[in-house]
């Protein structure tokens, strides 16, 4: 009987589905709302389209006249709700489509109801209700309560944080959370579609007072803070496993300070060069700076006035005589955890890399590379941000000098820039004009040692520092050339001038004094007594003996090749001899006035008679020879 009634009734049998697909919105609007403005519906779509068509808002393919159409049917929820609901959500097996649509809708709206929005999008969806939540939750596993809270609403959520990072302006339209409202709607469904585009985060998650360029500012923002956020394909999606973002953080939690610490000292090793600067990196007590002539450069990785002022009066347990030499470079407090921060992530990023287990997919292998790119590059810029706090040697202390915000993809070492800025602020000097000299030194003195004036800058704190004896030697030279002072010596405490309006060699050495033009000018005068009458010259006859020079003239010979060569000419010099007290700087003369005729000049120096203690041996005598680039060979 039943197998009889089954197949009469089959005859007639009709499958009815409760609501069809295209009916979906009406049934909608028609549950939820008991009428509808039609002619602000029709404003708001008006509005909206005009602002879709002029951001290219609208899906591929879609004319603005069909999505007003669709938008009209399902206004006040955008197309895109119905559709990602109806369609992804209601593919999952435990969600009833219509009914599961009207029943998270009406969460929605009674969310809403308190809020005067034009029209209601993805982006609108409250994932702190937890009636929501809940009834999200129970299609997708009860896992993601922990990805929403952790990425989406918590306090210390990425979206959060994004929402604050995109300026004043967009302070209060909290795109971040909507942008990853938008995108966690768009990453579930029963089959194997997932994610949004850009094209429809932005379409969901902009607002028509705000250029839709800032979601893009958004995603890309939320990609750099968000744990659980996937990219693949072109698409953004939500998973439970963790992305790079947060097995980056992990790693960066895991590295000990003392790898911080060396990291740190290493980036420093690279930022300076030491050519014109003498680099000492993180000293921790005064005796690891020598007592030297030498400008030098200190790295203190944080203020420490104690040791510099330490550093500044002695070397060791004795006083410090180079005193004004010393410049120091301190890290400053506020900048140390932006460095410390991009030093962790990119000693992160290198364990990523070279951990074989990840199994990272192409993509992400990008982005670890990418990423270790970005934190080298960053990382130079820190270096130079943290380190430019200045100090110098003055008077009455230290003198605090800045080196300012770096300019951007700024290369230069460390010590290079310090030098610069110690050179523009007249701190030290390439050379020394002999007017300078004069007026500085001589104005008030009847003389002054030559080697005081090399010294002074290098002892003296707060006195200007000329940077080389070559330059103190050729700002003598010219001052002495054009008369504005005289060179010479002292004998019986008295300053003798040897030379004036002349070329002279400088020695910077032993009782070598300058001396003013008028004195110098006093003992010329002196020492040429009246005029000496000479009678008139002899007529030239043109004949002269062999080996003879007439008036400015030298006399010739010729050799066995038949060359003539002058009589007194000297290929070679071998002379010993032993400088008297006070005679060094005599001998200073005499060796620049040879080494200018030879092209070699070898000199064997003995000195006995005294004694020198081993610390200044090393810190004075060879350290002196190794400035000058003169090897040294002991005997």
């Amino acid at each position: 009987m039943f197998r009889q009634l089954q197949k009469v009734a089959g005859r007639v049998e009709k499958i009815y589905t409760p609501v069809q697909e295209h009916e979906i919105t009406s049934v909608i609007r028609r549950r939820l709302f008991a009428f509808i403005a039609e002619q602000r519906m029709r404003e708001v779509v008006g509005q909206f389209l005009d602002y879709a068509v002029a951001e290219s808002l609208l899906p591929a393919g879609v004319e603005p006249s069909e999505y007003r159409q669709r938008f009209e049917v399902s206004y006040p929820f955008l197309p895109e709700v119905v559709d990602v609901l109806y369609q992804r959500w209601g593919s999952f097996t435990s969600f009833q489509r219509t009914r599961g649509v009207l029943r998270l809708l009406s969460l929605v709206v009674h969310a809403l109801k308190d809020r005067a929005i034009p029209y209601i999008s993805l982006a609108d969806f409250d994932l702190t209700n937890q009636e929501m939540r809940r009834e999200l939750l129970k299609h997708i596993g009860p896992e993601y309560d922990s990805v929403i809270a952790a990425d989406i609403t918590g306090e210390e959520a990425g979206a959060r944080k994004v929402d604050s990072e995109l300026g004043p302006s967009y302070q209060g339209l909290r795109l971040g959370t909507r942008v990853a409202t938008t995108i966690f709607l768009y990453s579930f469904s029963g089959g194997v579609e997932r994610g949004a585009t850009l094209s429809e985060v932005k379409r969901s998650a902009t607002t028509t007072g705000n250029p839709a360029s800032v979601v893009a500012e958004a995603v890309e923002l939320l990609g750099g803070r968000l744990f659980y956020l996937q990219r693949q394909s072109g698409k953004v999606f939500f998973t439970n496993q963790p992305n790079l973002n947060r097995i980056l953080l992990t790693r960066m939690e895991n590295i000990e300070p003392s790898a911080i610490t060396a990291e740190e000292k290493a980036l420093l090793k690279d930022r300076v060069g030491g050519r014109r600067l003498k680099v000492f990196l993180w000293p921790t007590s005064d005796a690891d700076i020598p007592d030297t002539p030498e400008l030098k450069l200190i790295l203190l990785r944080e203020r420490d006035d104690t040791l510099m002022r330490t550093i500044l009066k002695q070397k060791g347990a004795v006083p410090r005589v180079h005193c004004n030499t010393l410049f120091f470079l301190v890290a400053l407090e506020g900048e140390r955890s932006a460095l410390e921060m991009l030093m962790r992530k990119r000693l992160a990023y290198e364990m990523i890399a070279g951990d074989p287990t990840l199994n990272l997919t192409s993509e992400q292998q990008r982005e670890v590379k990418d990423g270790l790119k970005k934190a080298q590059g960053d990382l130079a810029e820190a270096v130079r941000r943290t380190y430019r706090q200045l100090f110098i040697p003055a008077r009455d202390g230290l003198k605090e000098l800045g080196l300012g915000i770096p300019t951007y993809g700024e290369e230069r070492p460390l010590d290079e820039e310090v030098y610069e800025k110690l050179r523009l602020d007249d701190e030290i000097l390439e050379s020394i004009a002999p007017l300078v000299i004069k007026e500085r030194y001589l104005r008030e003195q009847e003389y002054v040692l030559t080697e005081q004036l090399a010294q002074a800058g290098l002892r003296t704190p707060g006195e200007t520092r000329v940077v080389s004896r070559a330059a103190w030697e050729a700002g003598i030279a010219e001052g002495v050339r054009k008369g504005l002072f005289g060179l010479g010596s002292l004998e019986d405490e008295r300053p003798v001038c040897r030379y004036f309006k002349e070329e002279p060699f400088v020695g910077l050495a032993g009782s070598e004094v300058i001396i003013p033009a008028e004195v110098c000018q006093a003992q010329r005068e002196r020492e040429a007594g009246p005029p000496i009458y000479r009678p008139p010259e002899a007529v030239e006859t043109g004949v002269r003996e062999p080996g003879f020079a007439g008036i400015g003239e030298v006399a010739e010979v010729a050799d066995e090749a038949g060359k003539r060569v002058p009589l007194h000419l000297r290929r070679r010099l071998r002379l010993r001899f032993t400088v008297p007290k006070g005679k060094v700087s005599g001998l200073m003369g005499v060796m620049n006035l040879l080494q200018h005729k030879f092209n070699r000049l070898d000199v064997v120096l003995a000195a006995e008679e005294g004694e020198i203690s081993e610390q200044d041996y090393e810190d004075k005598i060879k350290q002196a020879f190794r400035q000058l680039g003169i090897e040294v060979v002991e005997e």
